[in-house]
């Protein structure tokens, strides 16, 4: 682009220092969001770091920036995911990581620089976003503007999603986050039904002394469970125990519950606290104060909220009408021990607009949506 400082310029990243930029902006941009969290600048730089994210090993991707007048005003990526699905049988590359200054030059320039980046290399379509998979952060906020976002969970200005609509973009698929408020007891009839089934199932909290084997067992039901889902990928041996290693400080044996029918794992879930309270006012930075406060706010003053990231149940107990009571079960046990804890509601998330199974369990239990993310597409 042109080297006239008044004019916008879209610099791919390509050094630390780049790098360090591209991680500050949405910081720059939603400054003035009250609901925007700033993310931990150290965690955000592994996520992006080939050498410590797994995710490189089988994707390709590049990230941009957006200047104007000395000041980075917007940012992007694109990648070509190789084990994530070809939809209908076209190349999908993946853009995600967007944000920028509510200014129509701005989304448009980010966008033809990944559009053309994905085109050259063979693909047929773009969809997104993903940052930087579909197992991390996905789709961008369209409803749910004014409560800050739980832990892992994206944050975007209102104006974003007209912006990318302005480029071409459509609609191919809403997620659903689900708030439930665990100071509420679950119907009767609910504990009823699960507790009939009592003497077939048993709950275990995760068992840090078989820490890997319980996480092997964890995986190995997930990608059962969520198998032929829209935009499923499923978790690599490198990712999970990248995952586990990332996730053990935060985990509690107790809000990890595995479901165990007839002596089987069939079952599990994980809860999180909500590492978004703690870490609000830290500015993305955690030093030279922000461990000691966010430990203290974590394992001392502890925090209200917690988010259920990841669930799932084996497809042949699902589709089981004993064992058909083992998602409310799980979700009983984990609402039980996180009041316990002190949390007062927890959110449910992501699940697929089309997920009708799910959905009805969810929202059985009296969860209700609170934020929609979409996930858009392109032909290229």
């Amino acid at each position: 682009m042109s080297n006239n400082s008044s004019m916008l310029q879209i610099e791919a990243v390509q050094t630390p220092a780049q790098m360090k930029r591209f991680i500050r902006v949405p910081a720059k941009v939603q400054a003035n969001d009250p609901m925007f969290v700033p993310q931990l600048e150290l965690e955000r730089a592994e996520a992006f770091s080939p050498k410590h994210n797994p995710y490189f090993a089988h994707a390709r991707t590049q990230f941009w920036i957006a200047t104007r007048n000395g000041r980075d005003i917007g940012r992007i990526s694109a990648q070509i995911d190789d084990l994530a699905p070809s939809y209908r049988d076209e190349q999908a590359g993946h853009f995600g990581l967007i944000v920028g200054e509510d200014d129509a030059v701005v989304f448009a320039s980010l966008f033809a620089t990944a559009e053309a980046w994905l085109r050259e290399r063979g693909c047929k379509k773009i969809i997104g976003p993903f940052n930087l998979s579909v197992n991390e952060e996905t789709g961008l906020l369209v409803d749910g503007f004014d409560v800050p976002p739980m832990l892992l969970m994206g944050h975007d200005p209102r104006y974003a999603g007209g912006r990318i609509e302005a480029q071409g973009y459509r609609k191919v698929r809403d997620l659903y986050a689900y708030i439930y408020d665990i100071t509420q007891p679950p119907p009767k009839l609910l504990m009823r039904m699960i507790n009939r089934q009592q003497g077939r199932y048993t709950v275990r909290p995760l068992d840090m002394k078989n820490y890997k084997r319980d996480i092997n067992t964890i995986t190995d039901i997930y990608n059962d469970a969520w198998a032929g889902n829209w935009g499923f990928v499923p978790y690599t041996p490198a990712e999970v125990d990248h995952l586990a290693k990332a996730l053990k400080p935060l985990l509690d044996p107790q809000l990890v519950p595995i479901a165990e029918w007839d002596g089987k794992p069939v079952g599990f879930g994980v809860t999180l606290p909500n590492l978004n309270e703690a870490i609000h006012d830290l500015n993305g930075k955690l030093l030279p104060l922000g461990w000691a406060k966010l430990l203290w706010r974590l394992k001392v003053s502890g925090v209200k909220g917690g988010r259920v990231p990841l669930m799932g149940v084996r497809r042949s107990s699902a589709q089981s009408l004993g064992a058909s009571v083992i998602p409310f079960l799980l979700v009983e046990t984990m609402r039980k021990r996180a009041l316990e804890r002190g949390f007062r509601q927890i959110e449910l998330s992501w699940i697929l607009e089309d997920n009708k199974p799910m959905r009805g369990m969810i929202e059985t239990v009296g969860a209700k949506i609170y934020k929609t993310y979409r996930v858009y597409e392109k032909a290229l």
